[in-house]
């Protein structure tokens, strides 16, 4: 392996030993020449420790353990375990040789859609950020607008530029949702997803979808970061990824962030002009965002404690407007999830019922076969609010007044429906035992947005 291959395999990285593979004594080599530098994966000042791949600094995210090595118990990070354990006496490496630049990619685009006029300005500004190296700017668009799509132009340019771009988003099923997109999109460009489990491990290429939990094994990697749903839970909760996402970006770099529903913190600094913005009201087909309904379910929490749909529900599903539409419906647990179906299977017995959660194994294949009409109705938790499109469906929240739904949630949840232009209707249900305001706040803001974008 020469020094172009190297530094394409390892520029921007931050690893594990075990993680670069070279054999000892070439790597002794380079280690030498100053080809990698290596630091103290857990760093400890008057027994405080501090992990250099995550940023954790909480005396309950760090453990102690007996060293394989030498036999002596050492301290290790819990927080980013997941990432492989590094210890007290781990070194993680950084590639310090010279960069070998990325290729220019002239017409990288190779999509023939067309973008609203709404999109186009959008996408016009992030491609001016971006040619300017500007620091950031967020995408406020309403679910449905298309925010994928209106990305096409900036990455081209990036592209076209010789920068590397990176995709963030916190949930895997996003990340293999856009990899065929953004294949299809740039099919003459490299590109790789990585998440927990994918094939793709390395992190080569030069334009990349990752998880977010992903970008701990990179240092000023990339010229452009997309962070997609920046304010979807895990990255709003977990410190840890803002600091890997903050750590990926070369010094000089463009963050875009995208998000339909953005925090109180980047609604203020938008407010004060600290945040640069641009705002889409409208979905990409010009119809409305449908605005959820209420029911009210009197038993709710008795009929869900015997994994029972509230007799609400089965009336609305018996009259609804389309009957023939699939049907989403969320609950707020797991063990919900699996029970419910189970009895909706049952009950209706003339309608395919699945469910999908975030430690089913197989809820890849789940969800292409619903997006694929093979079953009519997939119950879920919340790990399908967002990032995923199915082409007509209708929502039930069951429990929408559950502290799992916040607003944030809510209006996401009800962004699944009506997203085709061929059926852009759809029907939203709250199926509760008393508002909450997460509930009324999530209906004014799909009527504000609505309204925004000329509906009344």
């Amino acid at each position: 392996m020469d020094d172009y291959e190297l530094s394409r395999r390892y520029a921007g990285k931050l690893l594990l030993r075990h993680e670069i593979l070279i054999d000892e004594p070439r790597f002794e080599h380079l280690l030498n020449a100053h080809y990698f530098t290596s630091e103290t994966a857990i760093q400890t000042k008057w027994s405080h420790h501090e992990c250099r791949r995550c940023g954790n600094q909480k005396p309950s995210l760090f453990g102690q353990i007996p060293c394989h090595h030498c036999g002596e118990t050492h301290v290790y990070c819990r927080k980013c375990i997941e990432m492989g354990r590094v210890m007290a006496c781990s070194l993680l490496y950084e590639w310090t040789s010279p960069d070998q630049p990325w290729p220019s990619h002239p017409n990288a685009c190779t999509w023939e859609g067309e973008l609203t006029t709404a999109q186009q300005k959008a996408s016009d500004l992030i491609v001016r950020k971006i040619q300017g190296r500007e620091k950031e700017i967020l995408t406020w668009a309403v679910c449905g607008a298309g925010k994928t799509e209106i990305l096409y132009p900036g990455i081209s340019e990036a592209l076209k530029l010789g920068m590397r771009v990176c995709i963030a988003t916190p949930r895997a099923d996003v990340v293999r949702e856009l990899l065929p997109r953004l294949r299809e999109a740039f099919s003459g460009v490299y590109i790789q997803g990585l998440y927990g489990g994918s094939l793709e491990k390395d992190g080569t290429a030069q334009l990349m979808i990752a998880t977010t939990h992903q970008l701990l094994r990179f240092k000023q990697a990339f010229d452009v970061m997309i962070i997609d749903e920046v304010d979807a839970f895990p990255y709003t909760h977990d410190t840890s990824l803002p600091f890997a996402a903050a750590r990926a970006k070369k010094e000089t770099s463009t963050t875009i962030y995208l998000t339909a529903t953005p925090r109180q913190e980047q609604q203020m600094r938008m407010a004060r002009k600290k945040l640069p913005h641009v705002f889409i009201p409208r979905r990409f087909h010009g119809h409305p965002m449908p605005v959820p309904v209420f029911h009210m379910c009197y038993s709710l929490k008795k009929d869900l404690q015997k994994s029972q749909p509230p007799k609400a529900f089965f009336k609305w599903f018996h009259h609804r407007k389309t009957p023939g539409r699939q049907l989403l419906i969320f609950v707020p647990t797991i063990n919900l999830a699996g029970n419910l179906t189970q009895k909706l299977a049952a009950i209706l017995s003339n309608s395919t019922t699945m469910a999908v959660h975030a430690s089913d194994h197989d809820r890849e294949e789940k969800v292409q076969q619903f997006r694929e009409k093979r079953f009519q109705i997939l119950v879920t938790t919340t790990i399908l609010e967002r990032g995923v499109t199915f082409p007509s469906v209708d929502v039930a929240i069951l429990d929408a007044g559950h502290t799992v739904f916040d607003e944030a949630a809510l209006v996401q949840i009800a962004g699944r429906a009506g997203r085709s232009p061929s059926d852009p209707t759809g029907e939203v249900v709250f199926f509760h035992d008393g508002k909450t305001e997460a509930m009324r706040e999530a209906v004014r803001s799909i009527t504000r947005m609505n309204k925004r974008g000329g509906f009344h």
